[in-house]
């Protein structure tokens, strides 16, 4: 029992000396050292969920708030396994997290013992690391081990490109580790996180320190390539920034002042934080999903150089754009020197800090005289923004005259109303299928600080609640998450974190009895097979599920009931389930139905 204590008390002190606070973790028997370490630990934060796919996400959505990682604890067996759709979110989103999974000791593994399956690499390369600890042993040269792995596990979860981590930790019999000697190893820790490397004590204990102290450095060009690179975009007057999905955190004024210094235009994407904010947003573009479906402005307002940050925007016609254009000189800025770029069109991958990156070509010295001549890049990229320009405005300006004055629920309606409606600091999270999509479209830039995520990295529907409350438990104040039917559906086991830790949130559903986005798709032309294998009309009765889990729910049949639900629940505490019933037909109509107004728009002020 003594070297169990030391050993978990040595891995959970290390990671907690690693600013890794919170700790989510699922009920098990083969996890108990685990469990009892975290729970007796004074600087951890311990989060009980019940069920594991949903904690895995919960986890998820705490440490994409935080920007650290959370820690993931579950016993041995399939509980593992239910972790993956999480681990795969967190692996191609660049999320940090640490999976910590109990497993039986050696003489056990393979041989009928129950609860037991094969754990070595069970998430394999969606991992950034793996590490098979030994079984719990009284040895300094062991709790050393065993602190250097935490500490190397903290490091690399977070390093770019950041992701998960996964400690394989077996255990054998008994498995509750000693109280008073977890108290004592614990206790009075106080502030010594930033104590140097070499003032360690195996045992933890008082003013215990990281065994190992990491430090990240930036990635940055070489000065010749920063100059050549701050030329070429001198010389290049029809240039565009893309920010997608998942940027860094305060790129938008970095990149905001980019776009002056060249005078490139940003399509924006919702989820990339530079949408919407204080920062300057004069030539921020958030209509482009709309005017890029017009085929005579993409045909004729052909860039000659796309500045890329983040993943590859939600907007589809943002792809087909580019693949229109296979020769413009694309250049994808990626500061985890990862390779997100579908399209196979890049000319060039950058892999550096793109915050640097920013700073460092406007700090450069222009090639040209301020005074510029008619013919001088300057002003022809002055005049290629205003192009671009007035197509937002324009667009923009269409799409709300069609959705003003219409008292009946609409799904491209819903993000207009939210945008209006959000207060200064909010944080929405967008369910994926038609959610992310109509926020793209439907949410104008405003100067509000508005925090948009969403998990877009494997794209999928599952753990949207519980990645939501997760980002709820991690501060995210007020939280409104919008997301379909059979999304709510496929997560509604997440709802019962928002019970068990008083989490505050409001949830938009968007009810359109099955999956609406195929309406748009090929699929729809399969009349006889449509509704049986991709429509999936579910008829489900959601108040009862808002009932189970104590949240206050409303049937909003009005645009005037939607606001006050909204806003109640904003303003309110508690979880609050707003639902709004809409058909998937009507839907395809109200969208269709706007893009001929966005082409008469842009032919009305000449740009096509």
């Amino acid at each position: 029992m003594e070297a169990l204590t030391r050993w978990v008390a040595a891995l959970i002190d290390e990671l907690v000396a690693g600013d890794v606070c919170h700790f989510v973790i699922c009920p098990g028997s083969r996890s108990t050292p685990l469990a009892l370490a975290v729970a007796r630990h004074p600087a951890a934060r311990t989060w009980v969920l019940l069920d594991e796919r949903s904690a895995g996400f919960f986890a998820l959505g705490m440490a994409r708030q935080h920007g650290h990682p959370v820690a993931l604890i579950c016993t041995s067996g399939t509980a593992a396994a239910n972790f993956l759709p999480a681990v795969a979110e967190a692996d191609l989103a660049r999320v940090p997290l640490l999976i910590l999974t109990a497993d039986r000791p050696p003489e056990l593994l393979d041989n009928g013992a129950p609860q037991t399956i094969d754990q070595v690499r069970l998430y394999g390369p969606r991992t950034r690391w793996f590490c098979a600890l030994p079984t719990p042993a009284d040895t300094p040269e062991l709790l050393r081990y065993v602190r250097t792995v935490a500490a190397r596990a903290v490091a690399v979860s977070q390093s770019a490109p950041a992701g998960p981590v996964h400690l394989n930790l077996p255990f054998r019999d008994p498995l509750v580790p000693n109280r008073a000697m977890l108290q004592v190893l614990f206790k009075s820790r106080g502030n010594s996180h930033a104590a140097p490397p070499n003032a360690v004590n195996v045992d933890g204990g008082e003013d215990a320190a990281p065994m190992v102290h990491v430090v990240a450095a930036s990635r940055r060009l070489e000065d010749e390539e920063l100059r050549l690179l701050s030329a070429f975009l001198s010389q290049t007057r029809c240039g565009l920034i893309i920010c997608g999905p998942a940027c860094p955190p305060n790129l938008a004024p970095a990149v905001a002042r980019l776009a002056a210094r060249f005078g490139y235009p940003i399509l924006a994407d919702p989820l990339s934080g530079v949408r919407h904010g204080p920062h300057d947003r004069q030539f921020v573009l958030s209509a482009y999903d709309a005017f890029l479906r017009d085929e005579r402005f993409t045909a004729h307002h052909a860039p000659a150089l796309v500045l890329r940050f983040g993943a590859m925007p939600t907007a589809k016609p943002v792809l087909q754009f580019l693949q229109r254009h296979p020769t413009v000189h694309q250049i994808v800025v990626d500061e985890g020197a990862g390779w997100r770029e579908p399209t196979g069109l890049a000319a060039e991958h950058l892999a550096c800090d793109p915050l640097w990156l920013c700073d460092a070509l406007v700090a450069q010295p222009s090639d040209f005289n301020l005074q510029a001549t008619a013919f001088s890049p300057q002003t022809a990229s002055t005049l290629w923004a205003h192009l671009w320009l007035s197509a937002e405005q324009a667009t923009r300006s269409a799409i709300t005259a069609a959705l003003t004055g219409h008292e009946t629920i609409s799904e491209p309606g819903v993000f207009a109303e939210l945008a209006a409606l959000l207060p200064d600091g909010a944080t929405l999270f967008v369910g994926n299928s038609m959610p992310v999509r109509d926020c793209d479209t439907f949410f104008p830039s405003n100067e509000r600080h508005v925090t948009i995520i969403g998990n877009r990295g494997a794209n999928g529907i599952d753990g949207l609640v519980s990645t939501a409350l997760g980002a709820a438990a991690a501060g995210a104040k007020p939280l409104v998450l919008v997301l379909g039917d059979l999304s709510l559906y496929h997560d509604s086991n997440g709802l019962l974190a928002a019970k068990l830790h008083a989490l505050d949130a409001t949830i938009v559903l968007i009810n359109n009895n099955g999956g609406g986005i195929f309406t748009f798709l090929p699929q729809a032309s399969e009349t006889d097979c449509f509704e049986l294998l991709f429509g999936t009309p579910h008829g489900l009765d959601f108040a009862p599920l808002a009932e189970l889990y104590g949240a206050r729910y409303t049937l909003a049949a009005t645009w005037t009931q939607f606001r006050a639900a909204v806003t109640a629940g904003i303003e309110g505490r508690g979880l609050h389930l707003v639902e709004v019933r809409t058909e998937r037909g009507q839907n395809l109509t109200d969208h269709r139905t706007l893009w001929p107004l966005v082409s008469a728009a842009l032919a009305q002020v000449g740009l096509r």
